[in-house]
């Protein structure tokens, strides 16, 4: 009756792990439990209210109080973990900054760090792919899921991250930032279409040369290929309205994941914000354009039933305009309308 509740809730889940624990960890494992047992009652004495209250005599041993220095550590703790993220209305103002320098930015940077964007998304999707295209067990097993959950996970996430953090012209990104800085009058019509036809040129011809290399390198094995084949005369015979939608769905968590990525501070924290968005719209299926970029020309290279002419007329020429549509209009302009200009003269008619 006079345990602590506490010490209890800590140590359960280490005896529930340690059912798990073959015979020879045993003992290891316990020592481990009984170190845990002594250590916590002892922080607990030692970090407790009673012991940062005691008197102390002289101002040297103040400065080896436990109790001070832990409430100090707390405080510390927490304004870093309310500083790791930046609010809405200055993350709207970073992407209309990042939009203004991407509109400035010349012709050949734009086309050449559309090369590196390509190619970072084509090793997400080449990890996808292995991983998650490798799961044939799973699915004849009647666990949709589950393969779809990996196939999401292990990829796509990974790109991006890349993207993100060493830097690239990614044109699904691009509708958004270069769309919320001409809404704040940064950039002009013909500085966005210059960015958006040029990170799509080298988007393109990056995920192209990728796929190439994978094919030359013969690193795919025959059960991925069968998926990969198959997602793509999947992906190909989706009528266009269909395509354009799913375009939309994807890119709305494309840019959301992009759009908290800048809201991060560190990097883990942007990986996190890049993680569950982009996982999430892979495994519902929905079309990124950069990615089928990837996709499709793999397929094709390794003799999938499809052709260049059906690569860009059934899947990435509606898959682009739905993108399109998420980037510049659900998201870039949302946040426009809610922290920037156009929301000030809203507020201005009424």
């Amino acid at each position: 009756s006079g345990a602590n509740p506490r010490l209890f809730l800590c140590l359960f889940p280490l005896f529930i792990a340690c059912s798990a624990i073959p015979r020879s960890m045993v003992r290891t494992s316990s020592l481990l439990i009984g170190a845990a047992a002594l250590a916590l009652p002892l922080a607990e004495a030692f970090t407790s209210p009673a012991m940062a209250r005691l008197p102390l005599r002289t101002a040297a041993m103040s400065k080896a109080s436990f109790g001070r220095p832990v409430l100090a550590a707390r405080k510390m703790a927490a304004s870093s973990i309310s500083m790791e993220f930046a609010a809405p209305p200055a993350v709207y103002e970073a992407i209309v900054a990042a939009g203004e320098t991407k509109a400035k930015m010349p012709a050949w940077k734009i086309f050449y760090m559309g090369l590196l964007a390509g190619a970072y998304i084509s090793f997400g999707s080449c990890l996808a792919i292995s991983i998650g295209g490798a799961c044939q067990g799973i699915v004849a097993a009647g666990n949709l899921g589950v393969q779809k959950m990996i196939f999401g996970a292990f990829g796509l996430p990974v790109g991006l991250l890349m993207v993100v953090v060493c830097g690239g012209e990614l044109f699904t990104g691009n509708t958004a930032f270069l769309t919320a800085a001409a809404a704040e009058g940064k950039a002009t019509p013909g500085e966005i279409a210059k960015s958006w036809i040029w990170s799509y040129m080298g988007n393109l011809v990056g995920s192209i040369a990728f796929a190439f290399l994978v094919f030359a390198s013969g690193v795919l094995p025959a059960p991925t290929l069968a998926t990969v084949k198959g997602m793509a005369v999947a992906k190909t015979s989706v009528a266009f309205l269909p395509l354009v939608l799913r375009g939309i769905l994807c890119n709305w968590l494309v840019c959301i994941g992009i759009w908290q990525a800048t809201a991060a501070k560190d990097i883990g924290s942007k990986a996190i914000a890049i993680w569950f968005p982009i996982s999430a719209f892979v495994a519902m299926g929905f079309e990124h354009s950069v990615a089928n970029m990837f996709f499709l020309p793999t397929a094709l290279f390794n003799g999938a039933d499809i052709s260049w002419k059906m690569i860009f007329m059934n899947n990435l020429l509606p898959v682009t305009i739905g993108n399109t549509i998420a980037g510049a209009f659900l998201v870039a302009m949302s946040y426009a309308i809610v922290f920037g200009t156009p929301g000030k003269k809203i507020n201005a008619f009424f």
